[in-house]
């Protein structure tokens, strides 16, 4: 459990560094630097793509030196370039700096492998959906409270002008990166048993003759239908995320800090709807086996596609926020729910997919912040188009399949932990 708790602390002050720049950047970092609008979706979409490769390696990293190290690498990396994108004074070295940060994105990958190994496969759904929710929860929160940490600055005295007062801002989040790495490092292990180092068999490791764990991985084809589906879920979050405030500020008007605190609803709702995604996916497979998780996942994916197209025709304010939500609840469902079927994909090589799941999901906002920026649609009419790519991603989750021997390898782990599960409340029983 501190491996659990400290897991998602760590995801959520990455995510926090990943976006802390977007709530601030059309009314104070934009007129800073003078950025053009083309210029302020091309380093979302740099900050973003940096990530689809950082993610490929972060999972690899993972099953050669374990999660531990891995995390506390990535740390102490963030913190360094969210600090120092403080000091960017043109386009040049501020879409660098937007580029650096985009590798902590890969957090994620080192979130749910960790949790993989650490928890049963009667509630691994659950763990990695809590786990990525709460960590998620950064993106909303980083959408409110940037902008509070900004006018602070500037009313303490750290800040020079009204346009500055996000360069000191940048080392809030940084700072607290550095005391979440030493307790990472501290009370985390690689597996329940200890680290990778004191243990070797317990790395995974590929048997000799056989294809390296990142080529197995990319050998299955199931791993890049669950990197289409991530792509519809996570990679939608993702551009939501980076668009939301802009999106209320343009189309009703709305002040910097209301449209921040309109948009933070969004990844609020982390705090609950991606572990109920998990759970539920957990609870399908206790009578549909692997089947059901897979059915789950595509039934999720179908509603969200659903919601998504009804916020696209909103244009009053409160109908806009209420299926906001409703879209919310099931995107980050969908996320849930894909995590409750990687971990039995290819046990062996978990770390390259989930890196490369978790990469789908980036490939994904890249292509919809591409799209925003080259067809010259609205997001109103984007987000519509998007819907419907989802609608058709998750109809194909359907094709995923598992073979017998894993459906019954499944089955008897089920059993094996019920059977558990009922000795120990017998034991506790007795106790009583």
């Amino acid at each position: 459990m501190k491996t659990f708790h400290l897991s998602w602390i760590a995801f959520f002050l990455c995510f926090f560094g990943w976006f802390s720049h977007a709530p601030l950047l059309n009314s104070t970092i934009g007129p800073d630097l003078d950025l053009t609008k083309a210029q302020k979706i091309t380093a979302f979409i740099a900050s973003v793509g940096v990530t689809i490769f950082a993610r490929l390696f972060i999972g690899n990293l993972c099953d050669k030196i374990g999660p531990r190290k891995s995390y506390v690498y990535l740390l102490l990396f963030g913190a360094v370039v969210v600090s120092a994108s403080s000091f960017a004074n043109s386009w040049e070295t501020y879409l660098v700096s937007r580029m650096a940060i985009g590798v902590i994105g890969a957090s994620f990958v080192i979130t749910q492998y960790h949790t993989s190994v650490m928890f049963a496969p009667n509630v691994v759904g659950i763990a990695n959906a809590t786990t990525a929710g709460w960590g998620n929860l950064g993106g909303g929160v980083t959408q409110a409270v940037m902008p509070l940490i900004a006018s602070g600055m500037l009313a303490f005295g750290f800040a020079e002008s009204e346009l500055s007062k996000w360069r000191p801002a940048m080392f809030v989040p940084a700072a607290i990166m550095l005391v979440v790495a030493f307790l990472y490092w501290k009370y985390t292990t690689d597996c329940p048993k200890g680290n990778y180092e004191d243990l070797p068999n317990e790395r995974p490791q590929a048997k000799e003759g056989e294809s390296s764990l990142f080529v197995s991985a990319m050998k299955d084809k199931r791993v890049w239908i669950l990197f289409l589906m991530y792509a519809g879920c996570f990679g939608m979050e993702l551009f939501v995320n980076g668009r939301a405030a802009t999106y209320y500020q343009t189309q009703f008007e709305l002040s910097e800090t209301t449209a921040g605190l309109i948009a933070s609803l969004f990844g609020l709702m982390n705090l609950f709807a991606r572990s109920m995604g998990g759970w539920l996916g957990d609870r399908f497979s206790v009578k549909g086996g692997l089947k059901g998780r897979v059915k789950w996942l595509a039934i999720v994916m179908a509603v969200e596609g659903l919601a998504l197209i009804l916020f696209s025709r909103m244009d009053v304010l409160p109908f806009a926020i209420i299926t906001m939500i409703t879209f919310s609840l099931f995107v980050q469902m969908a996320e849930g729910a894909t995590y409750s079927v990687v971990p039995f994909i290819n046990k062996k090589a978990l770390g390259a997919v989930a890196g490369i799941v978790g990469a789908g999901g980036n490939v994904g906002a890249v292509c919809y912040a591409q799209f925003l920026l080259r067809s010259g649609s609205s997001l109103q009419d984007c987000f519509l188009y998007f819907g419907l790519i989802v609608i058709a991603i998750g109809f194909l989750g359907l094709t995923i399949k598992f073979s017998q021997e894993d459906e019954d390898a499944a089955v008897e782990e089920q059993k094996r932990l019920e059977a558990l599960e009922a000795e120990l409340k017998k034991k506790e029983g007795v106790i009583a």
